[in-house]
C-alpha cells in the first residue's frame, strides 16, 4: 500500500510525528557512529535534546524526562572524551 497524503487510512504523518522520527533517527545514527569520534557523542546528546522536546510536545512527559537525563549523561561523556586523548593517537607536537 502506497503512502497517500490525506487518504484517511491513518497513514498520515503530522509534523510532530515527522519531527520525532527525525530526532530518533538522528540519535540512532549518532549512537551507531559514536566509536568513530567524540563529535558523534555530542551529536547523540543533541539528538537526545530533540527527543526530549518531542516527548514533551507529544504529551509523553516520562519519555521527555528520560531523554533529558540521557542528554546530561551523554554531554558529560562527551566532555570527558574530549579531554582524554584517543588511545593510540600520536601527539601532534
Amino acid at each position: 500500500m502506497a503512502f497517500v497524503a490525506g487518504s484517511g487510512h491513518g497513514s498520515d504523518m503530522d509534523a510532530l510525528s515527522l519531527f520525532g522520527l527525525a530526532a530518533v533517527s538522528f540519535t540512532l545514527l549518532c549512537y551507531a557512529k559514536e566509536a568513530g569520534s567524540h563529535w558523534w557523542t555530542l551529536g547523540f546528546a543533541f539528538g537526545c535534546v530533540l527527543g526530549s522536546i518531542y516527548g514533551f510536545l507529544q504529551g509523553a512527559w516520562p519519555f521527555g524526562v528520560v531523554e533529558m537525563i540521557w542528554t546530561i549523561v551523554s554531554f558529560r561523556r562527551w566532555l570527558k572524551m574530549r579531554r582524554t586523548p584517543a588511545q593510540g593517537a600520536e601527539p601532534l607536537a
